[in-house]
Order: structure tokens, then C-alpha cells, then sequence
């Protein structure tokens, strides 16, 4: 289990797991007056709280499926090891209508992840795979 210490903003909630076996915490807007984003729009939402993870490691933003699933998505982030602010959910209205913010709605959600140490090595050539240079797309429909 990593240990990681979370400092609380006027107003914030702890992430809180919702089932046993959850990989991700959900995590609550801090918005006193709410927020309205309006359709096509979007918006930064605190979310109450700091961290200070241990390093090689990061704290990722998510969207939430109920709500991604209604057209209100979350642009995905990374929380590195060093950064001690508040975080916050990018937020975006990508459904037809204008969606309301209150203040405690559970707005996206967070997942502490090990970050493994990488080094680069410039080579000439890679190794083939079935694969190869196949992008979006390649595998069909």
C-alpha cells in the first residue's frame, strides 16, 4: 500500500473509493456557487484537495462513465510528484444542453499510479511486429 499525504482546501472532500474492488477514487467539485457550462464549452473545477505523492509516482484525473456516457467528459490529467496545489477536473460539456455544477457532486475521478523511471536509447532501426506502422484505424472495423 503507498501512503500518501493529502491536504484538504476550505470546502474540500477526500476521494473516496465507492466500491471494494475500484482501481479509481471519485472526486468532488469545490464550488460554493456552482458552476453552469454551457454547451460546447468547458471549465476548470477544484476539486479540494492537494498531494504530495511519493516520487515515481502521479495522481491521473479521469472522467466518470455515467457522466461521459451523457456527454460530459473530463480531459484526462497527470498530477506529477512535485506539484503541491489544488487540484481540478477540466470539465467539458460535449452534450446538447447546459450542464450545472453543485458544489459536492462527484465530478470525475483519480487513480494513483507508479510512474517507472525510463531512459531513451537512439537507435537505427526497431524490431518488426505483426504490427508494424499500423495507426488508427489499421485493424478495421
Amino acid at each position: 500500500m503507498v501512503s500518501v499525504k493529502v491536504k484538504l482546501i476550505e470546502g474540500g472532500k477526500l476521494p473516496e473509493i465507492k466500491s471494494a474492488e475500484a482501481c479509481c477514487l471519485d472526486c468532488y467539485a469545490r464550488v460554493p456557487n456552482g458552476v453552469v457550462i454551457e454547451h460546447g464549452e468547458r471549465a476548470l473545477i477544484p476539486l479540494g484537495f492537494a498531494m504530495e505523492l511519493p516520487a515515481g509516482y502521479e495522481l491521473q484525473i479521469r472522467p466518470r462513465s455515467g457522466l461521459s456516457k451523457k456527454g460530459i467528459d473530463v480531459a484526462w490529467g497527470s498530477g506529477d510528484s512535485d506539484y503541491r496545489g489544488e487540484y481540478c477536473a477540466n470539465v467539458i460539456n460535449n452534450s446538447h444542453s447546459t450542464f450545472n455544477i453543485r458544489n459536492g457532486d462527484r465530478i470525475c475521478q483519480c487513480g494513483v499510479r507508479e510512474v517507472p523511471a525510463v531512459s531513451f536509447k537512439i537507435v537505427d532501426e526497431l524490431s518488426e511486429t505483426e504490427r508494424g506502422c499500423g495507426g488508427f484505424g489499421h485493424t478495421g472495423i
